[in-house]
């Protein structure tokens, strides 16, 4: 491991905006802060927006820059990208913004239920030959059910086609999930002018971009589904 990979996950442990936990202390076990985001972490009532697989945080940061109204946790399980989002954020005062290291398939031991509005995957790893592993696969929004508002919104940014027609599948095929919009080129349509918020660019949309890859967009809410009806395999 490079030194300035070990610099940045021991300056990671000094960083308050940063949490970082064993698999011992969430595997089946709660988070001491499940249920206590807002108040504990953020000083405020307001209601928390995640970003999973946020990598250096930086579409985490660009949405806290612009809404001050919410709160926002970028998830990763890459220590040394996180770094770079917990520092530019204590180095810019973005006090609604933090990060969580963590794996996805812990994140119900995080948060409880209504604590999260909305969800944020941008670039996901597509996983091409295991489907129950893409985060917008049954076997994840059944497990963001548990912390979801009612009607939560769940935004997917990829330039992966193949990710985007599933996610679109998935939500049309059950009942319950709602499509609220579909893009398959967002910078050859209007929605930059539109839509703020899914007209950031992060470093690696802007290579996909220059690679002349056209950036898909889905956005659908959860909702009547609770854990109770729940997303079917």
């Amino acid at each position: 491991m490079g030194k300035d990979k070990l610099r940045r996950f021991k300056e990671n442990k000094g960083f308050p905006n940063l949490y970082e936990s064993s698999f011992e202390e969430v595997y089946g076990k709660d988070h001491p802060l499940k249920g206590r985001w807002a108040k504990e972490v953020f000083g405020n009532d307001n209601l928390v927006i995640l970003e999973l697989g946020c990598g250096k945080g930086e579409y985490t940061l660009a949405l806290a820059r612009g809404d001050k109204q919410h709160n926002y946790i970028g998830i990763d399980i890459k220590g040394a990208r996180l770094w770079r989002g917990a520092k530019t954020a204590l180095e810019e005062k973005i006090e609604n913004a933090a990060f969580i290291r963590t794996r996805i398939e812990f994140i119900d031991s995080f948060f409880a239920p209504g604590e999260i509005s909305e969800i944020w995957i941008t670039f996901p790893d597509p996983q091409p030959r295991k489907e129950n592993r893409r985060l917008t696969s049954p076997r994840f929004l059944n497990c963001y059910l548990k912390f979801l508002t009612p009607g939560a919104v769940i935004h997917l940014k990829t330039d992966n086609r193949p990710l985007y027609d599933y996610t679109r599948q998935v939500v049309e095929k059950w009942q319950g999930l709602q499509l609220l919009d579909a893009d398959t080129d967002i910078y050859n349509s209007r929605r930059p002018d539109r839509d703020p918020a899914v007209a950031v660019r992060t470093f690696y949309e802007r290579l996909f971009l220059e690679e002349g890859k056209p950036i898909t967009y889905l956005k659908f809410s959860t909702g009547n589904l609770s854990t109770e009806n729940r997303v079917s395999p």
